[in-house]
């Protein structure tokens, strides 16, 4: 397969059906350049109509764009902070916070809440939007995400501070891997509760011709799931790795003698961390899954001939 094969609207150049092909597609998706270009769908419709003077890679570039900025269901712009291009650019101040060793009951509560903010704002931003969200359910996912966030940081803070038979330097250590369960567990509850209207409501199935053939909510605990499953993987490398490596790295003479340098290395280690983690958590499954008629309710399979139909997961 050519690396700009010919183009197809509302496709991925790259093979959905593997994992290595979404990767590559969500490398293009998570692509920070892309928070500052306007005006794509008329750039995409322009190219289409003058295809004989450009190139496929121009095409695919302008579709690469489109599916970085635009939700598949809405057709409407995600806003800049919430798109998952600008997960990483947004989202690394607030790991490195929570990474920050000799954490206060104050600083830990402060960069639990400012996540868990982020992420229940990109969590609703990428949702299944096939179905109307009402507002007052954003709210009431936004506080008890939140909730649960700042409780279980807190609850493991509290608890590490009261252990006695660490000393000062494991105390420090074991302080660092905290925001880990925290996070993990947190971004589980996030998206439950910020998506709890598809599992109430379901989600719309599609045909092979893309037309929706029913309401699915056993397609919408599918959705859920595997995106919950993205969002207990996403922080492992994040919250993980930077503890482990600046652990080592602080030792170093450099760092010893230049304490000033501590901070600009580790949100250098967190951001390499993040733009590994990103797309190898979301690359877990295709955005638009595939689930079996004969797994839905009775009601889709009477209505389509075929095997399978596709959803939109969310991401």
């Amino acid at each position: 397969m050519s690396e700009y094969p010919s183009f197809q609207s509302g496709t991925s150049r790259f093979d959905q059906n593997t994992f290595f092909g979404r990767f590559r597609h969500f490398l293009d998706v998570i692509d920070p350049r892309t928070l500052f270009v306007t005006e794509v769908q008329k750039l995409i419709d322009y190219l289409q109509m003058k295809f004989f003077l450009f190139l496929f890679l121009q095409l695919w570039q302008a579709q690469k764009i489109k599916q970085a900025i635009i939700h598949p269901d809405t057709g409407e712009k995600i806003l800049m902070p919430f798109r998952m291009s600008g997960f990483i650019p947004f989202g690394t101040p607030v790991v490195v916070g929570l990474l920050l060793p000799n954490q206060t009951l104050v600083s830990t509560v402060f960069w639990q809440w400012l996540n868990q903010s982020h992420n229940a704002c990109v969590n609703y931003s990428n949702r299944n939007a096939s179905k109307p969200a009402p507002v007052s359910k954003f709210v009431q996912g936004y506080l008890g995400a939140v909730t649960s966030a700042v409780s279980i940081a807190v609850g493991l803070n509290v608890l590490i501070q009261k252990a006695n038979r660490f000393n000062p330097t494991t105390r420090l250590l074991v302080q660092r891997f905290i925001p880990f369960p925290a996070v993990a567990s947190a971004n589980v509850c996030n998206v439950v509760l910020m998506r709890r209207t598809e599992l109430s409501e379901g989600i719309s199935v599609l045909d092979d011709n893309g037309n929706v053939v029913g309401t699915s909510k056993v397609a919408a605990r599918h959705a859920l799931l595997e995106t919950a499953l993205t969002r207990v993987v996403l922080p492992m490398p994040i919250l993980v790795l930077p503890p482990m490596i600046m652990a080592v790295l602080e030792k170093l003479p450099l760092l010893q003698k230049h304490r000033r340098l501590v901070l600009p290395v580790h949100s250098l280690v967190c951001l390499a961390a993040f733009s590994l983690a990103l797309p190898l958590a979301i690359s877990l499954f295709p955005q638009m899954s595939q689930i079996g008629v004969d797994q839905l309710e009775p009601e889709i399979a009477m209505a389509t001939d075929c095997k399978l139909v596709t959803y939109n997961k969310g991401l």
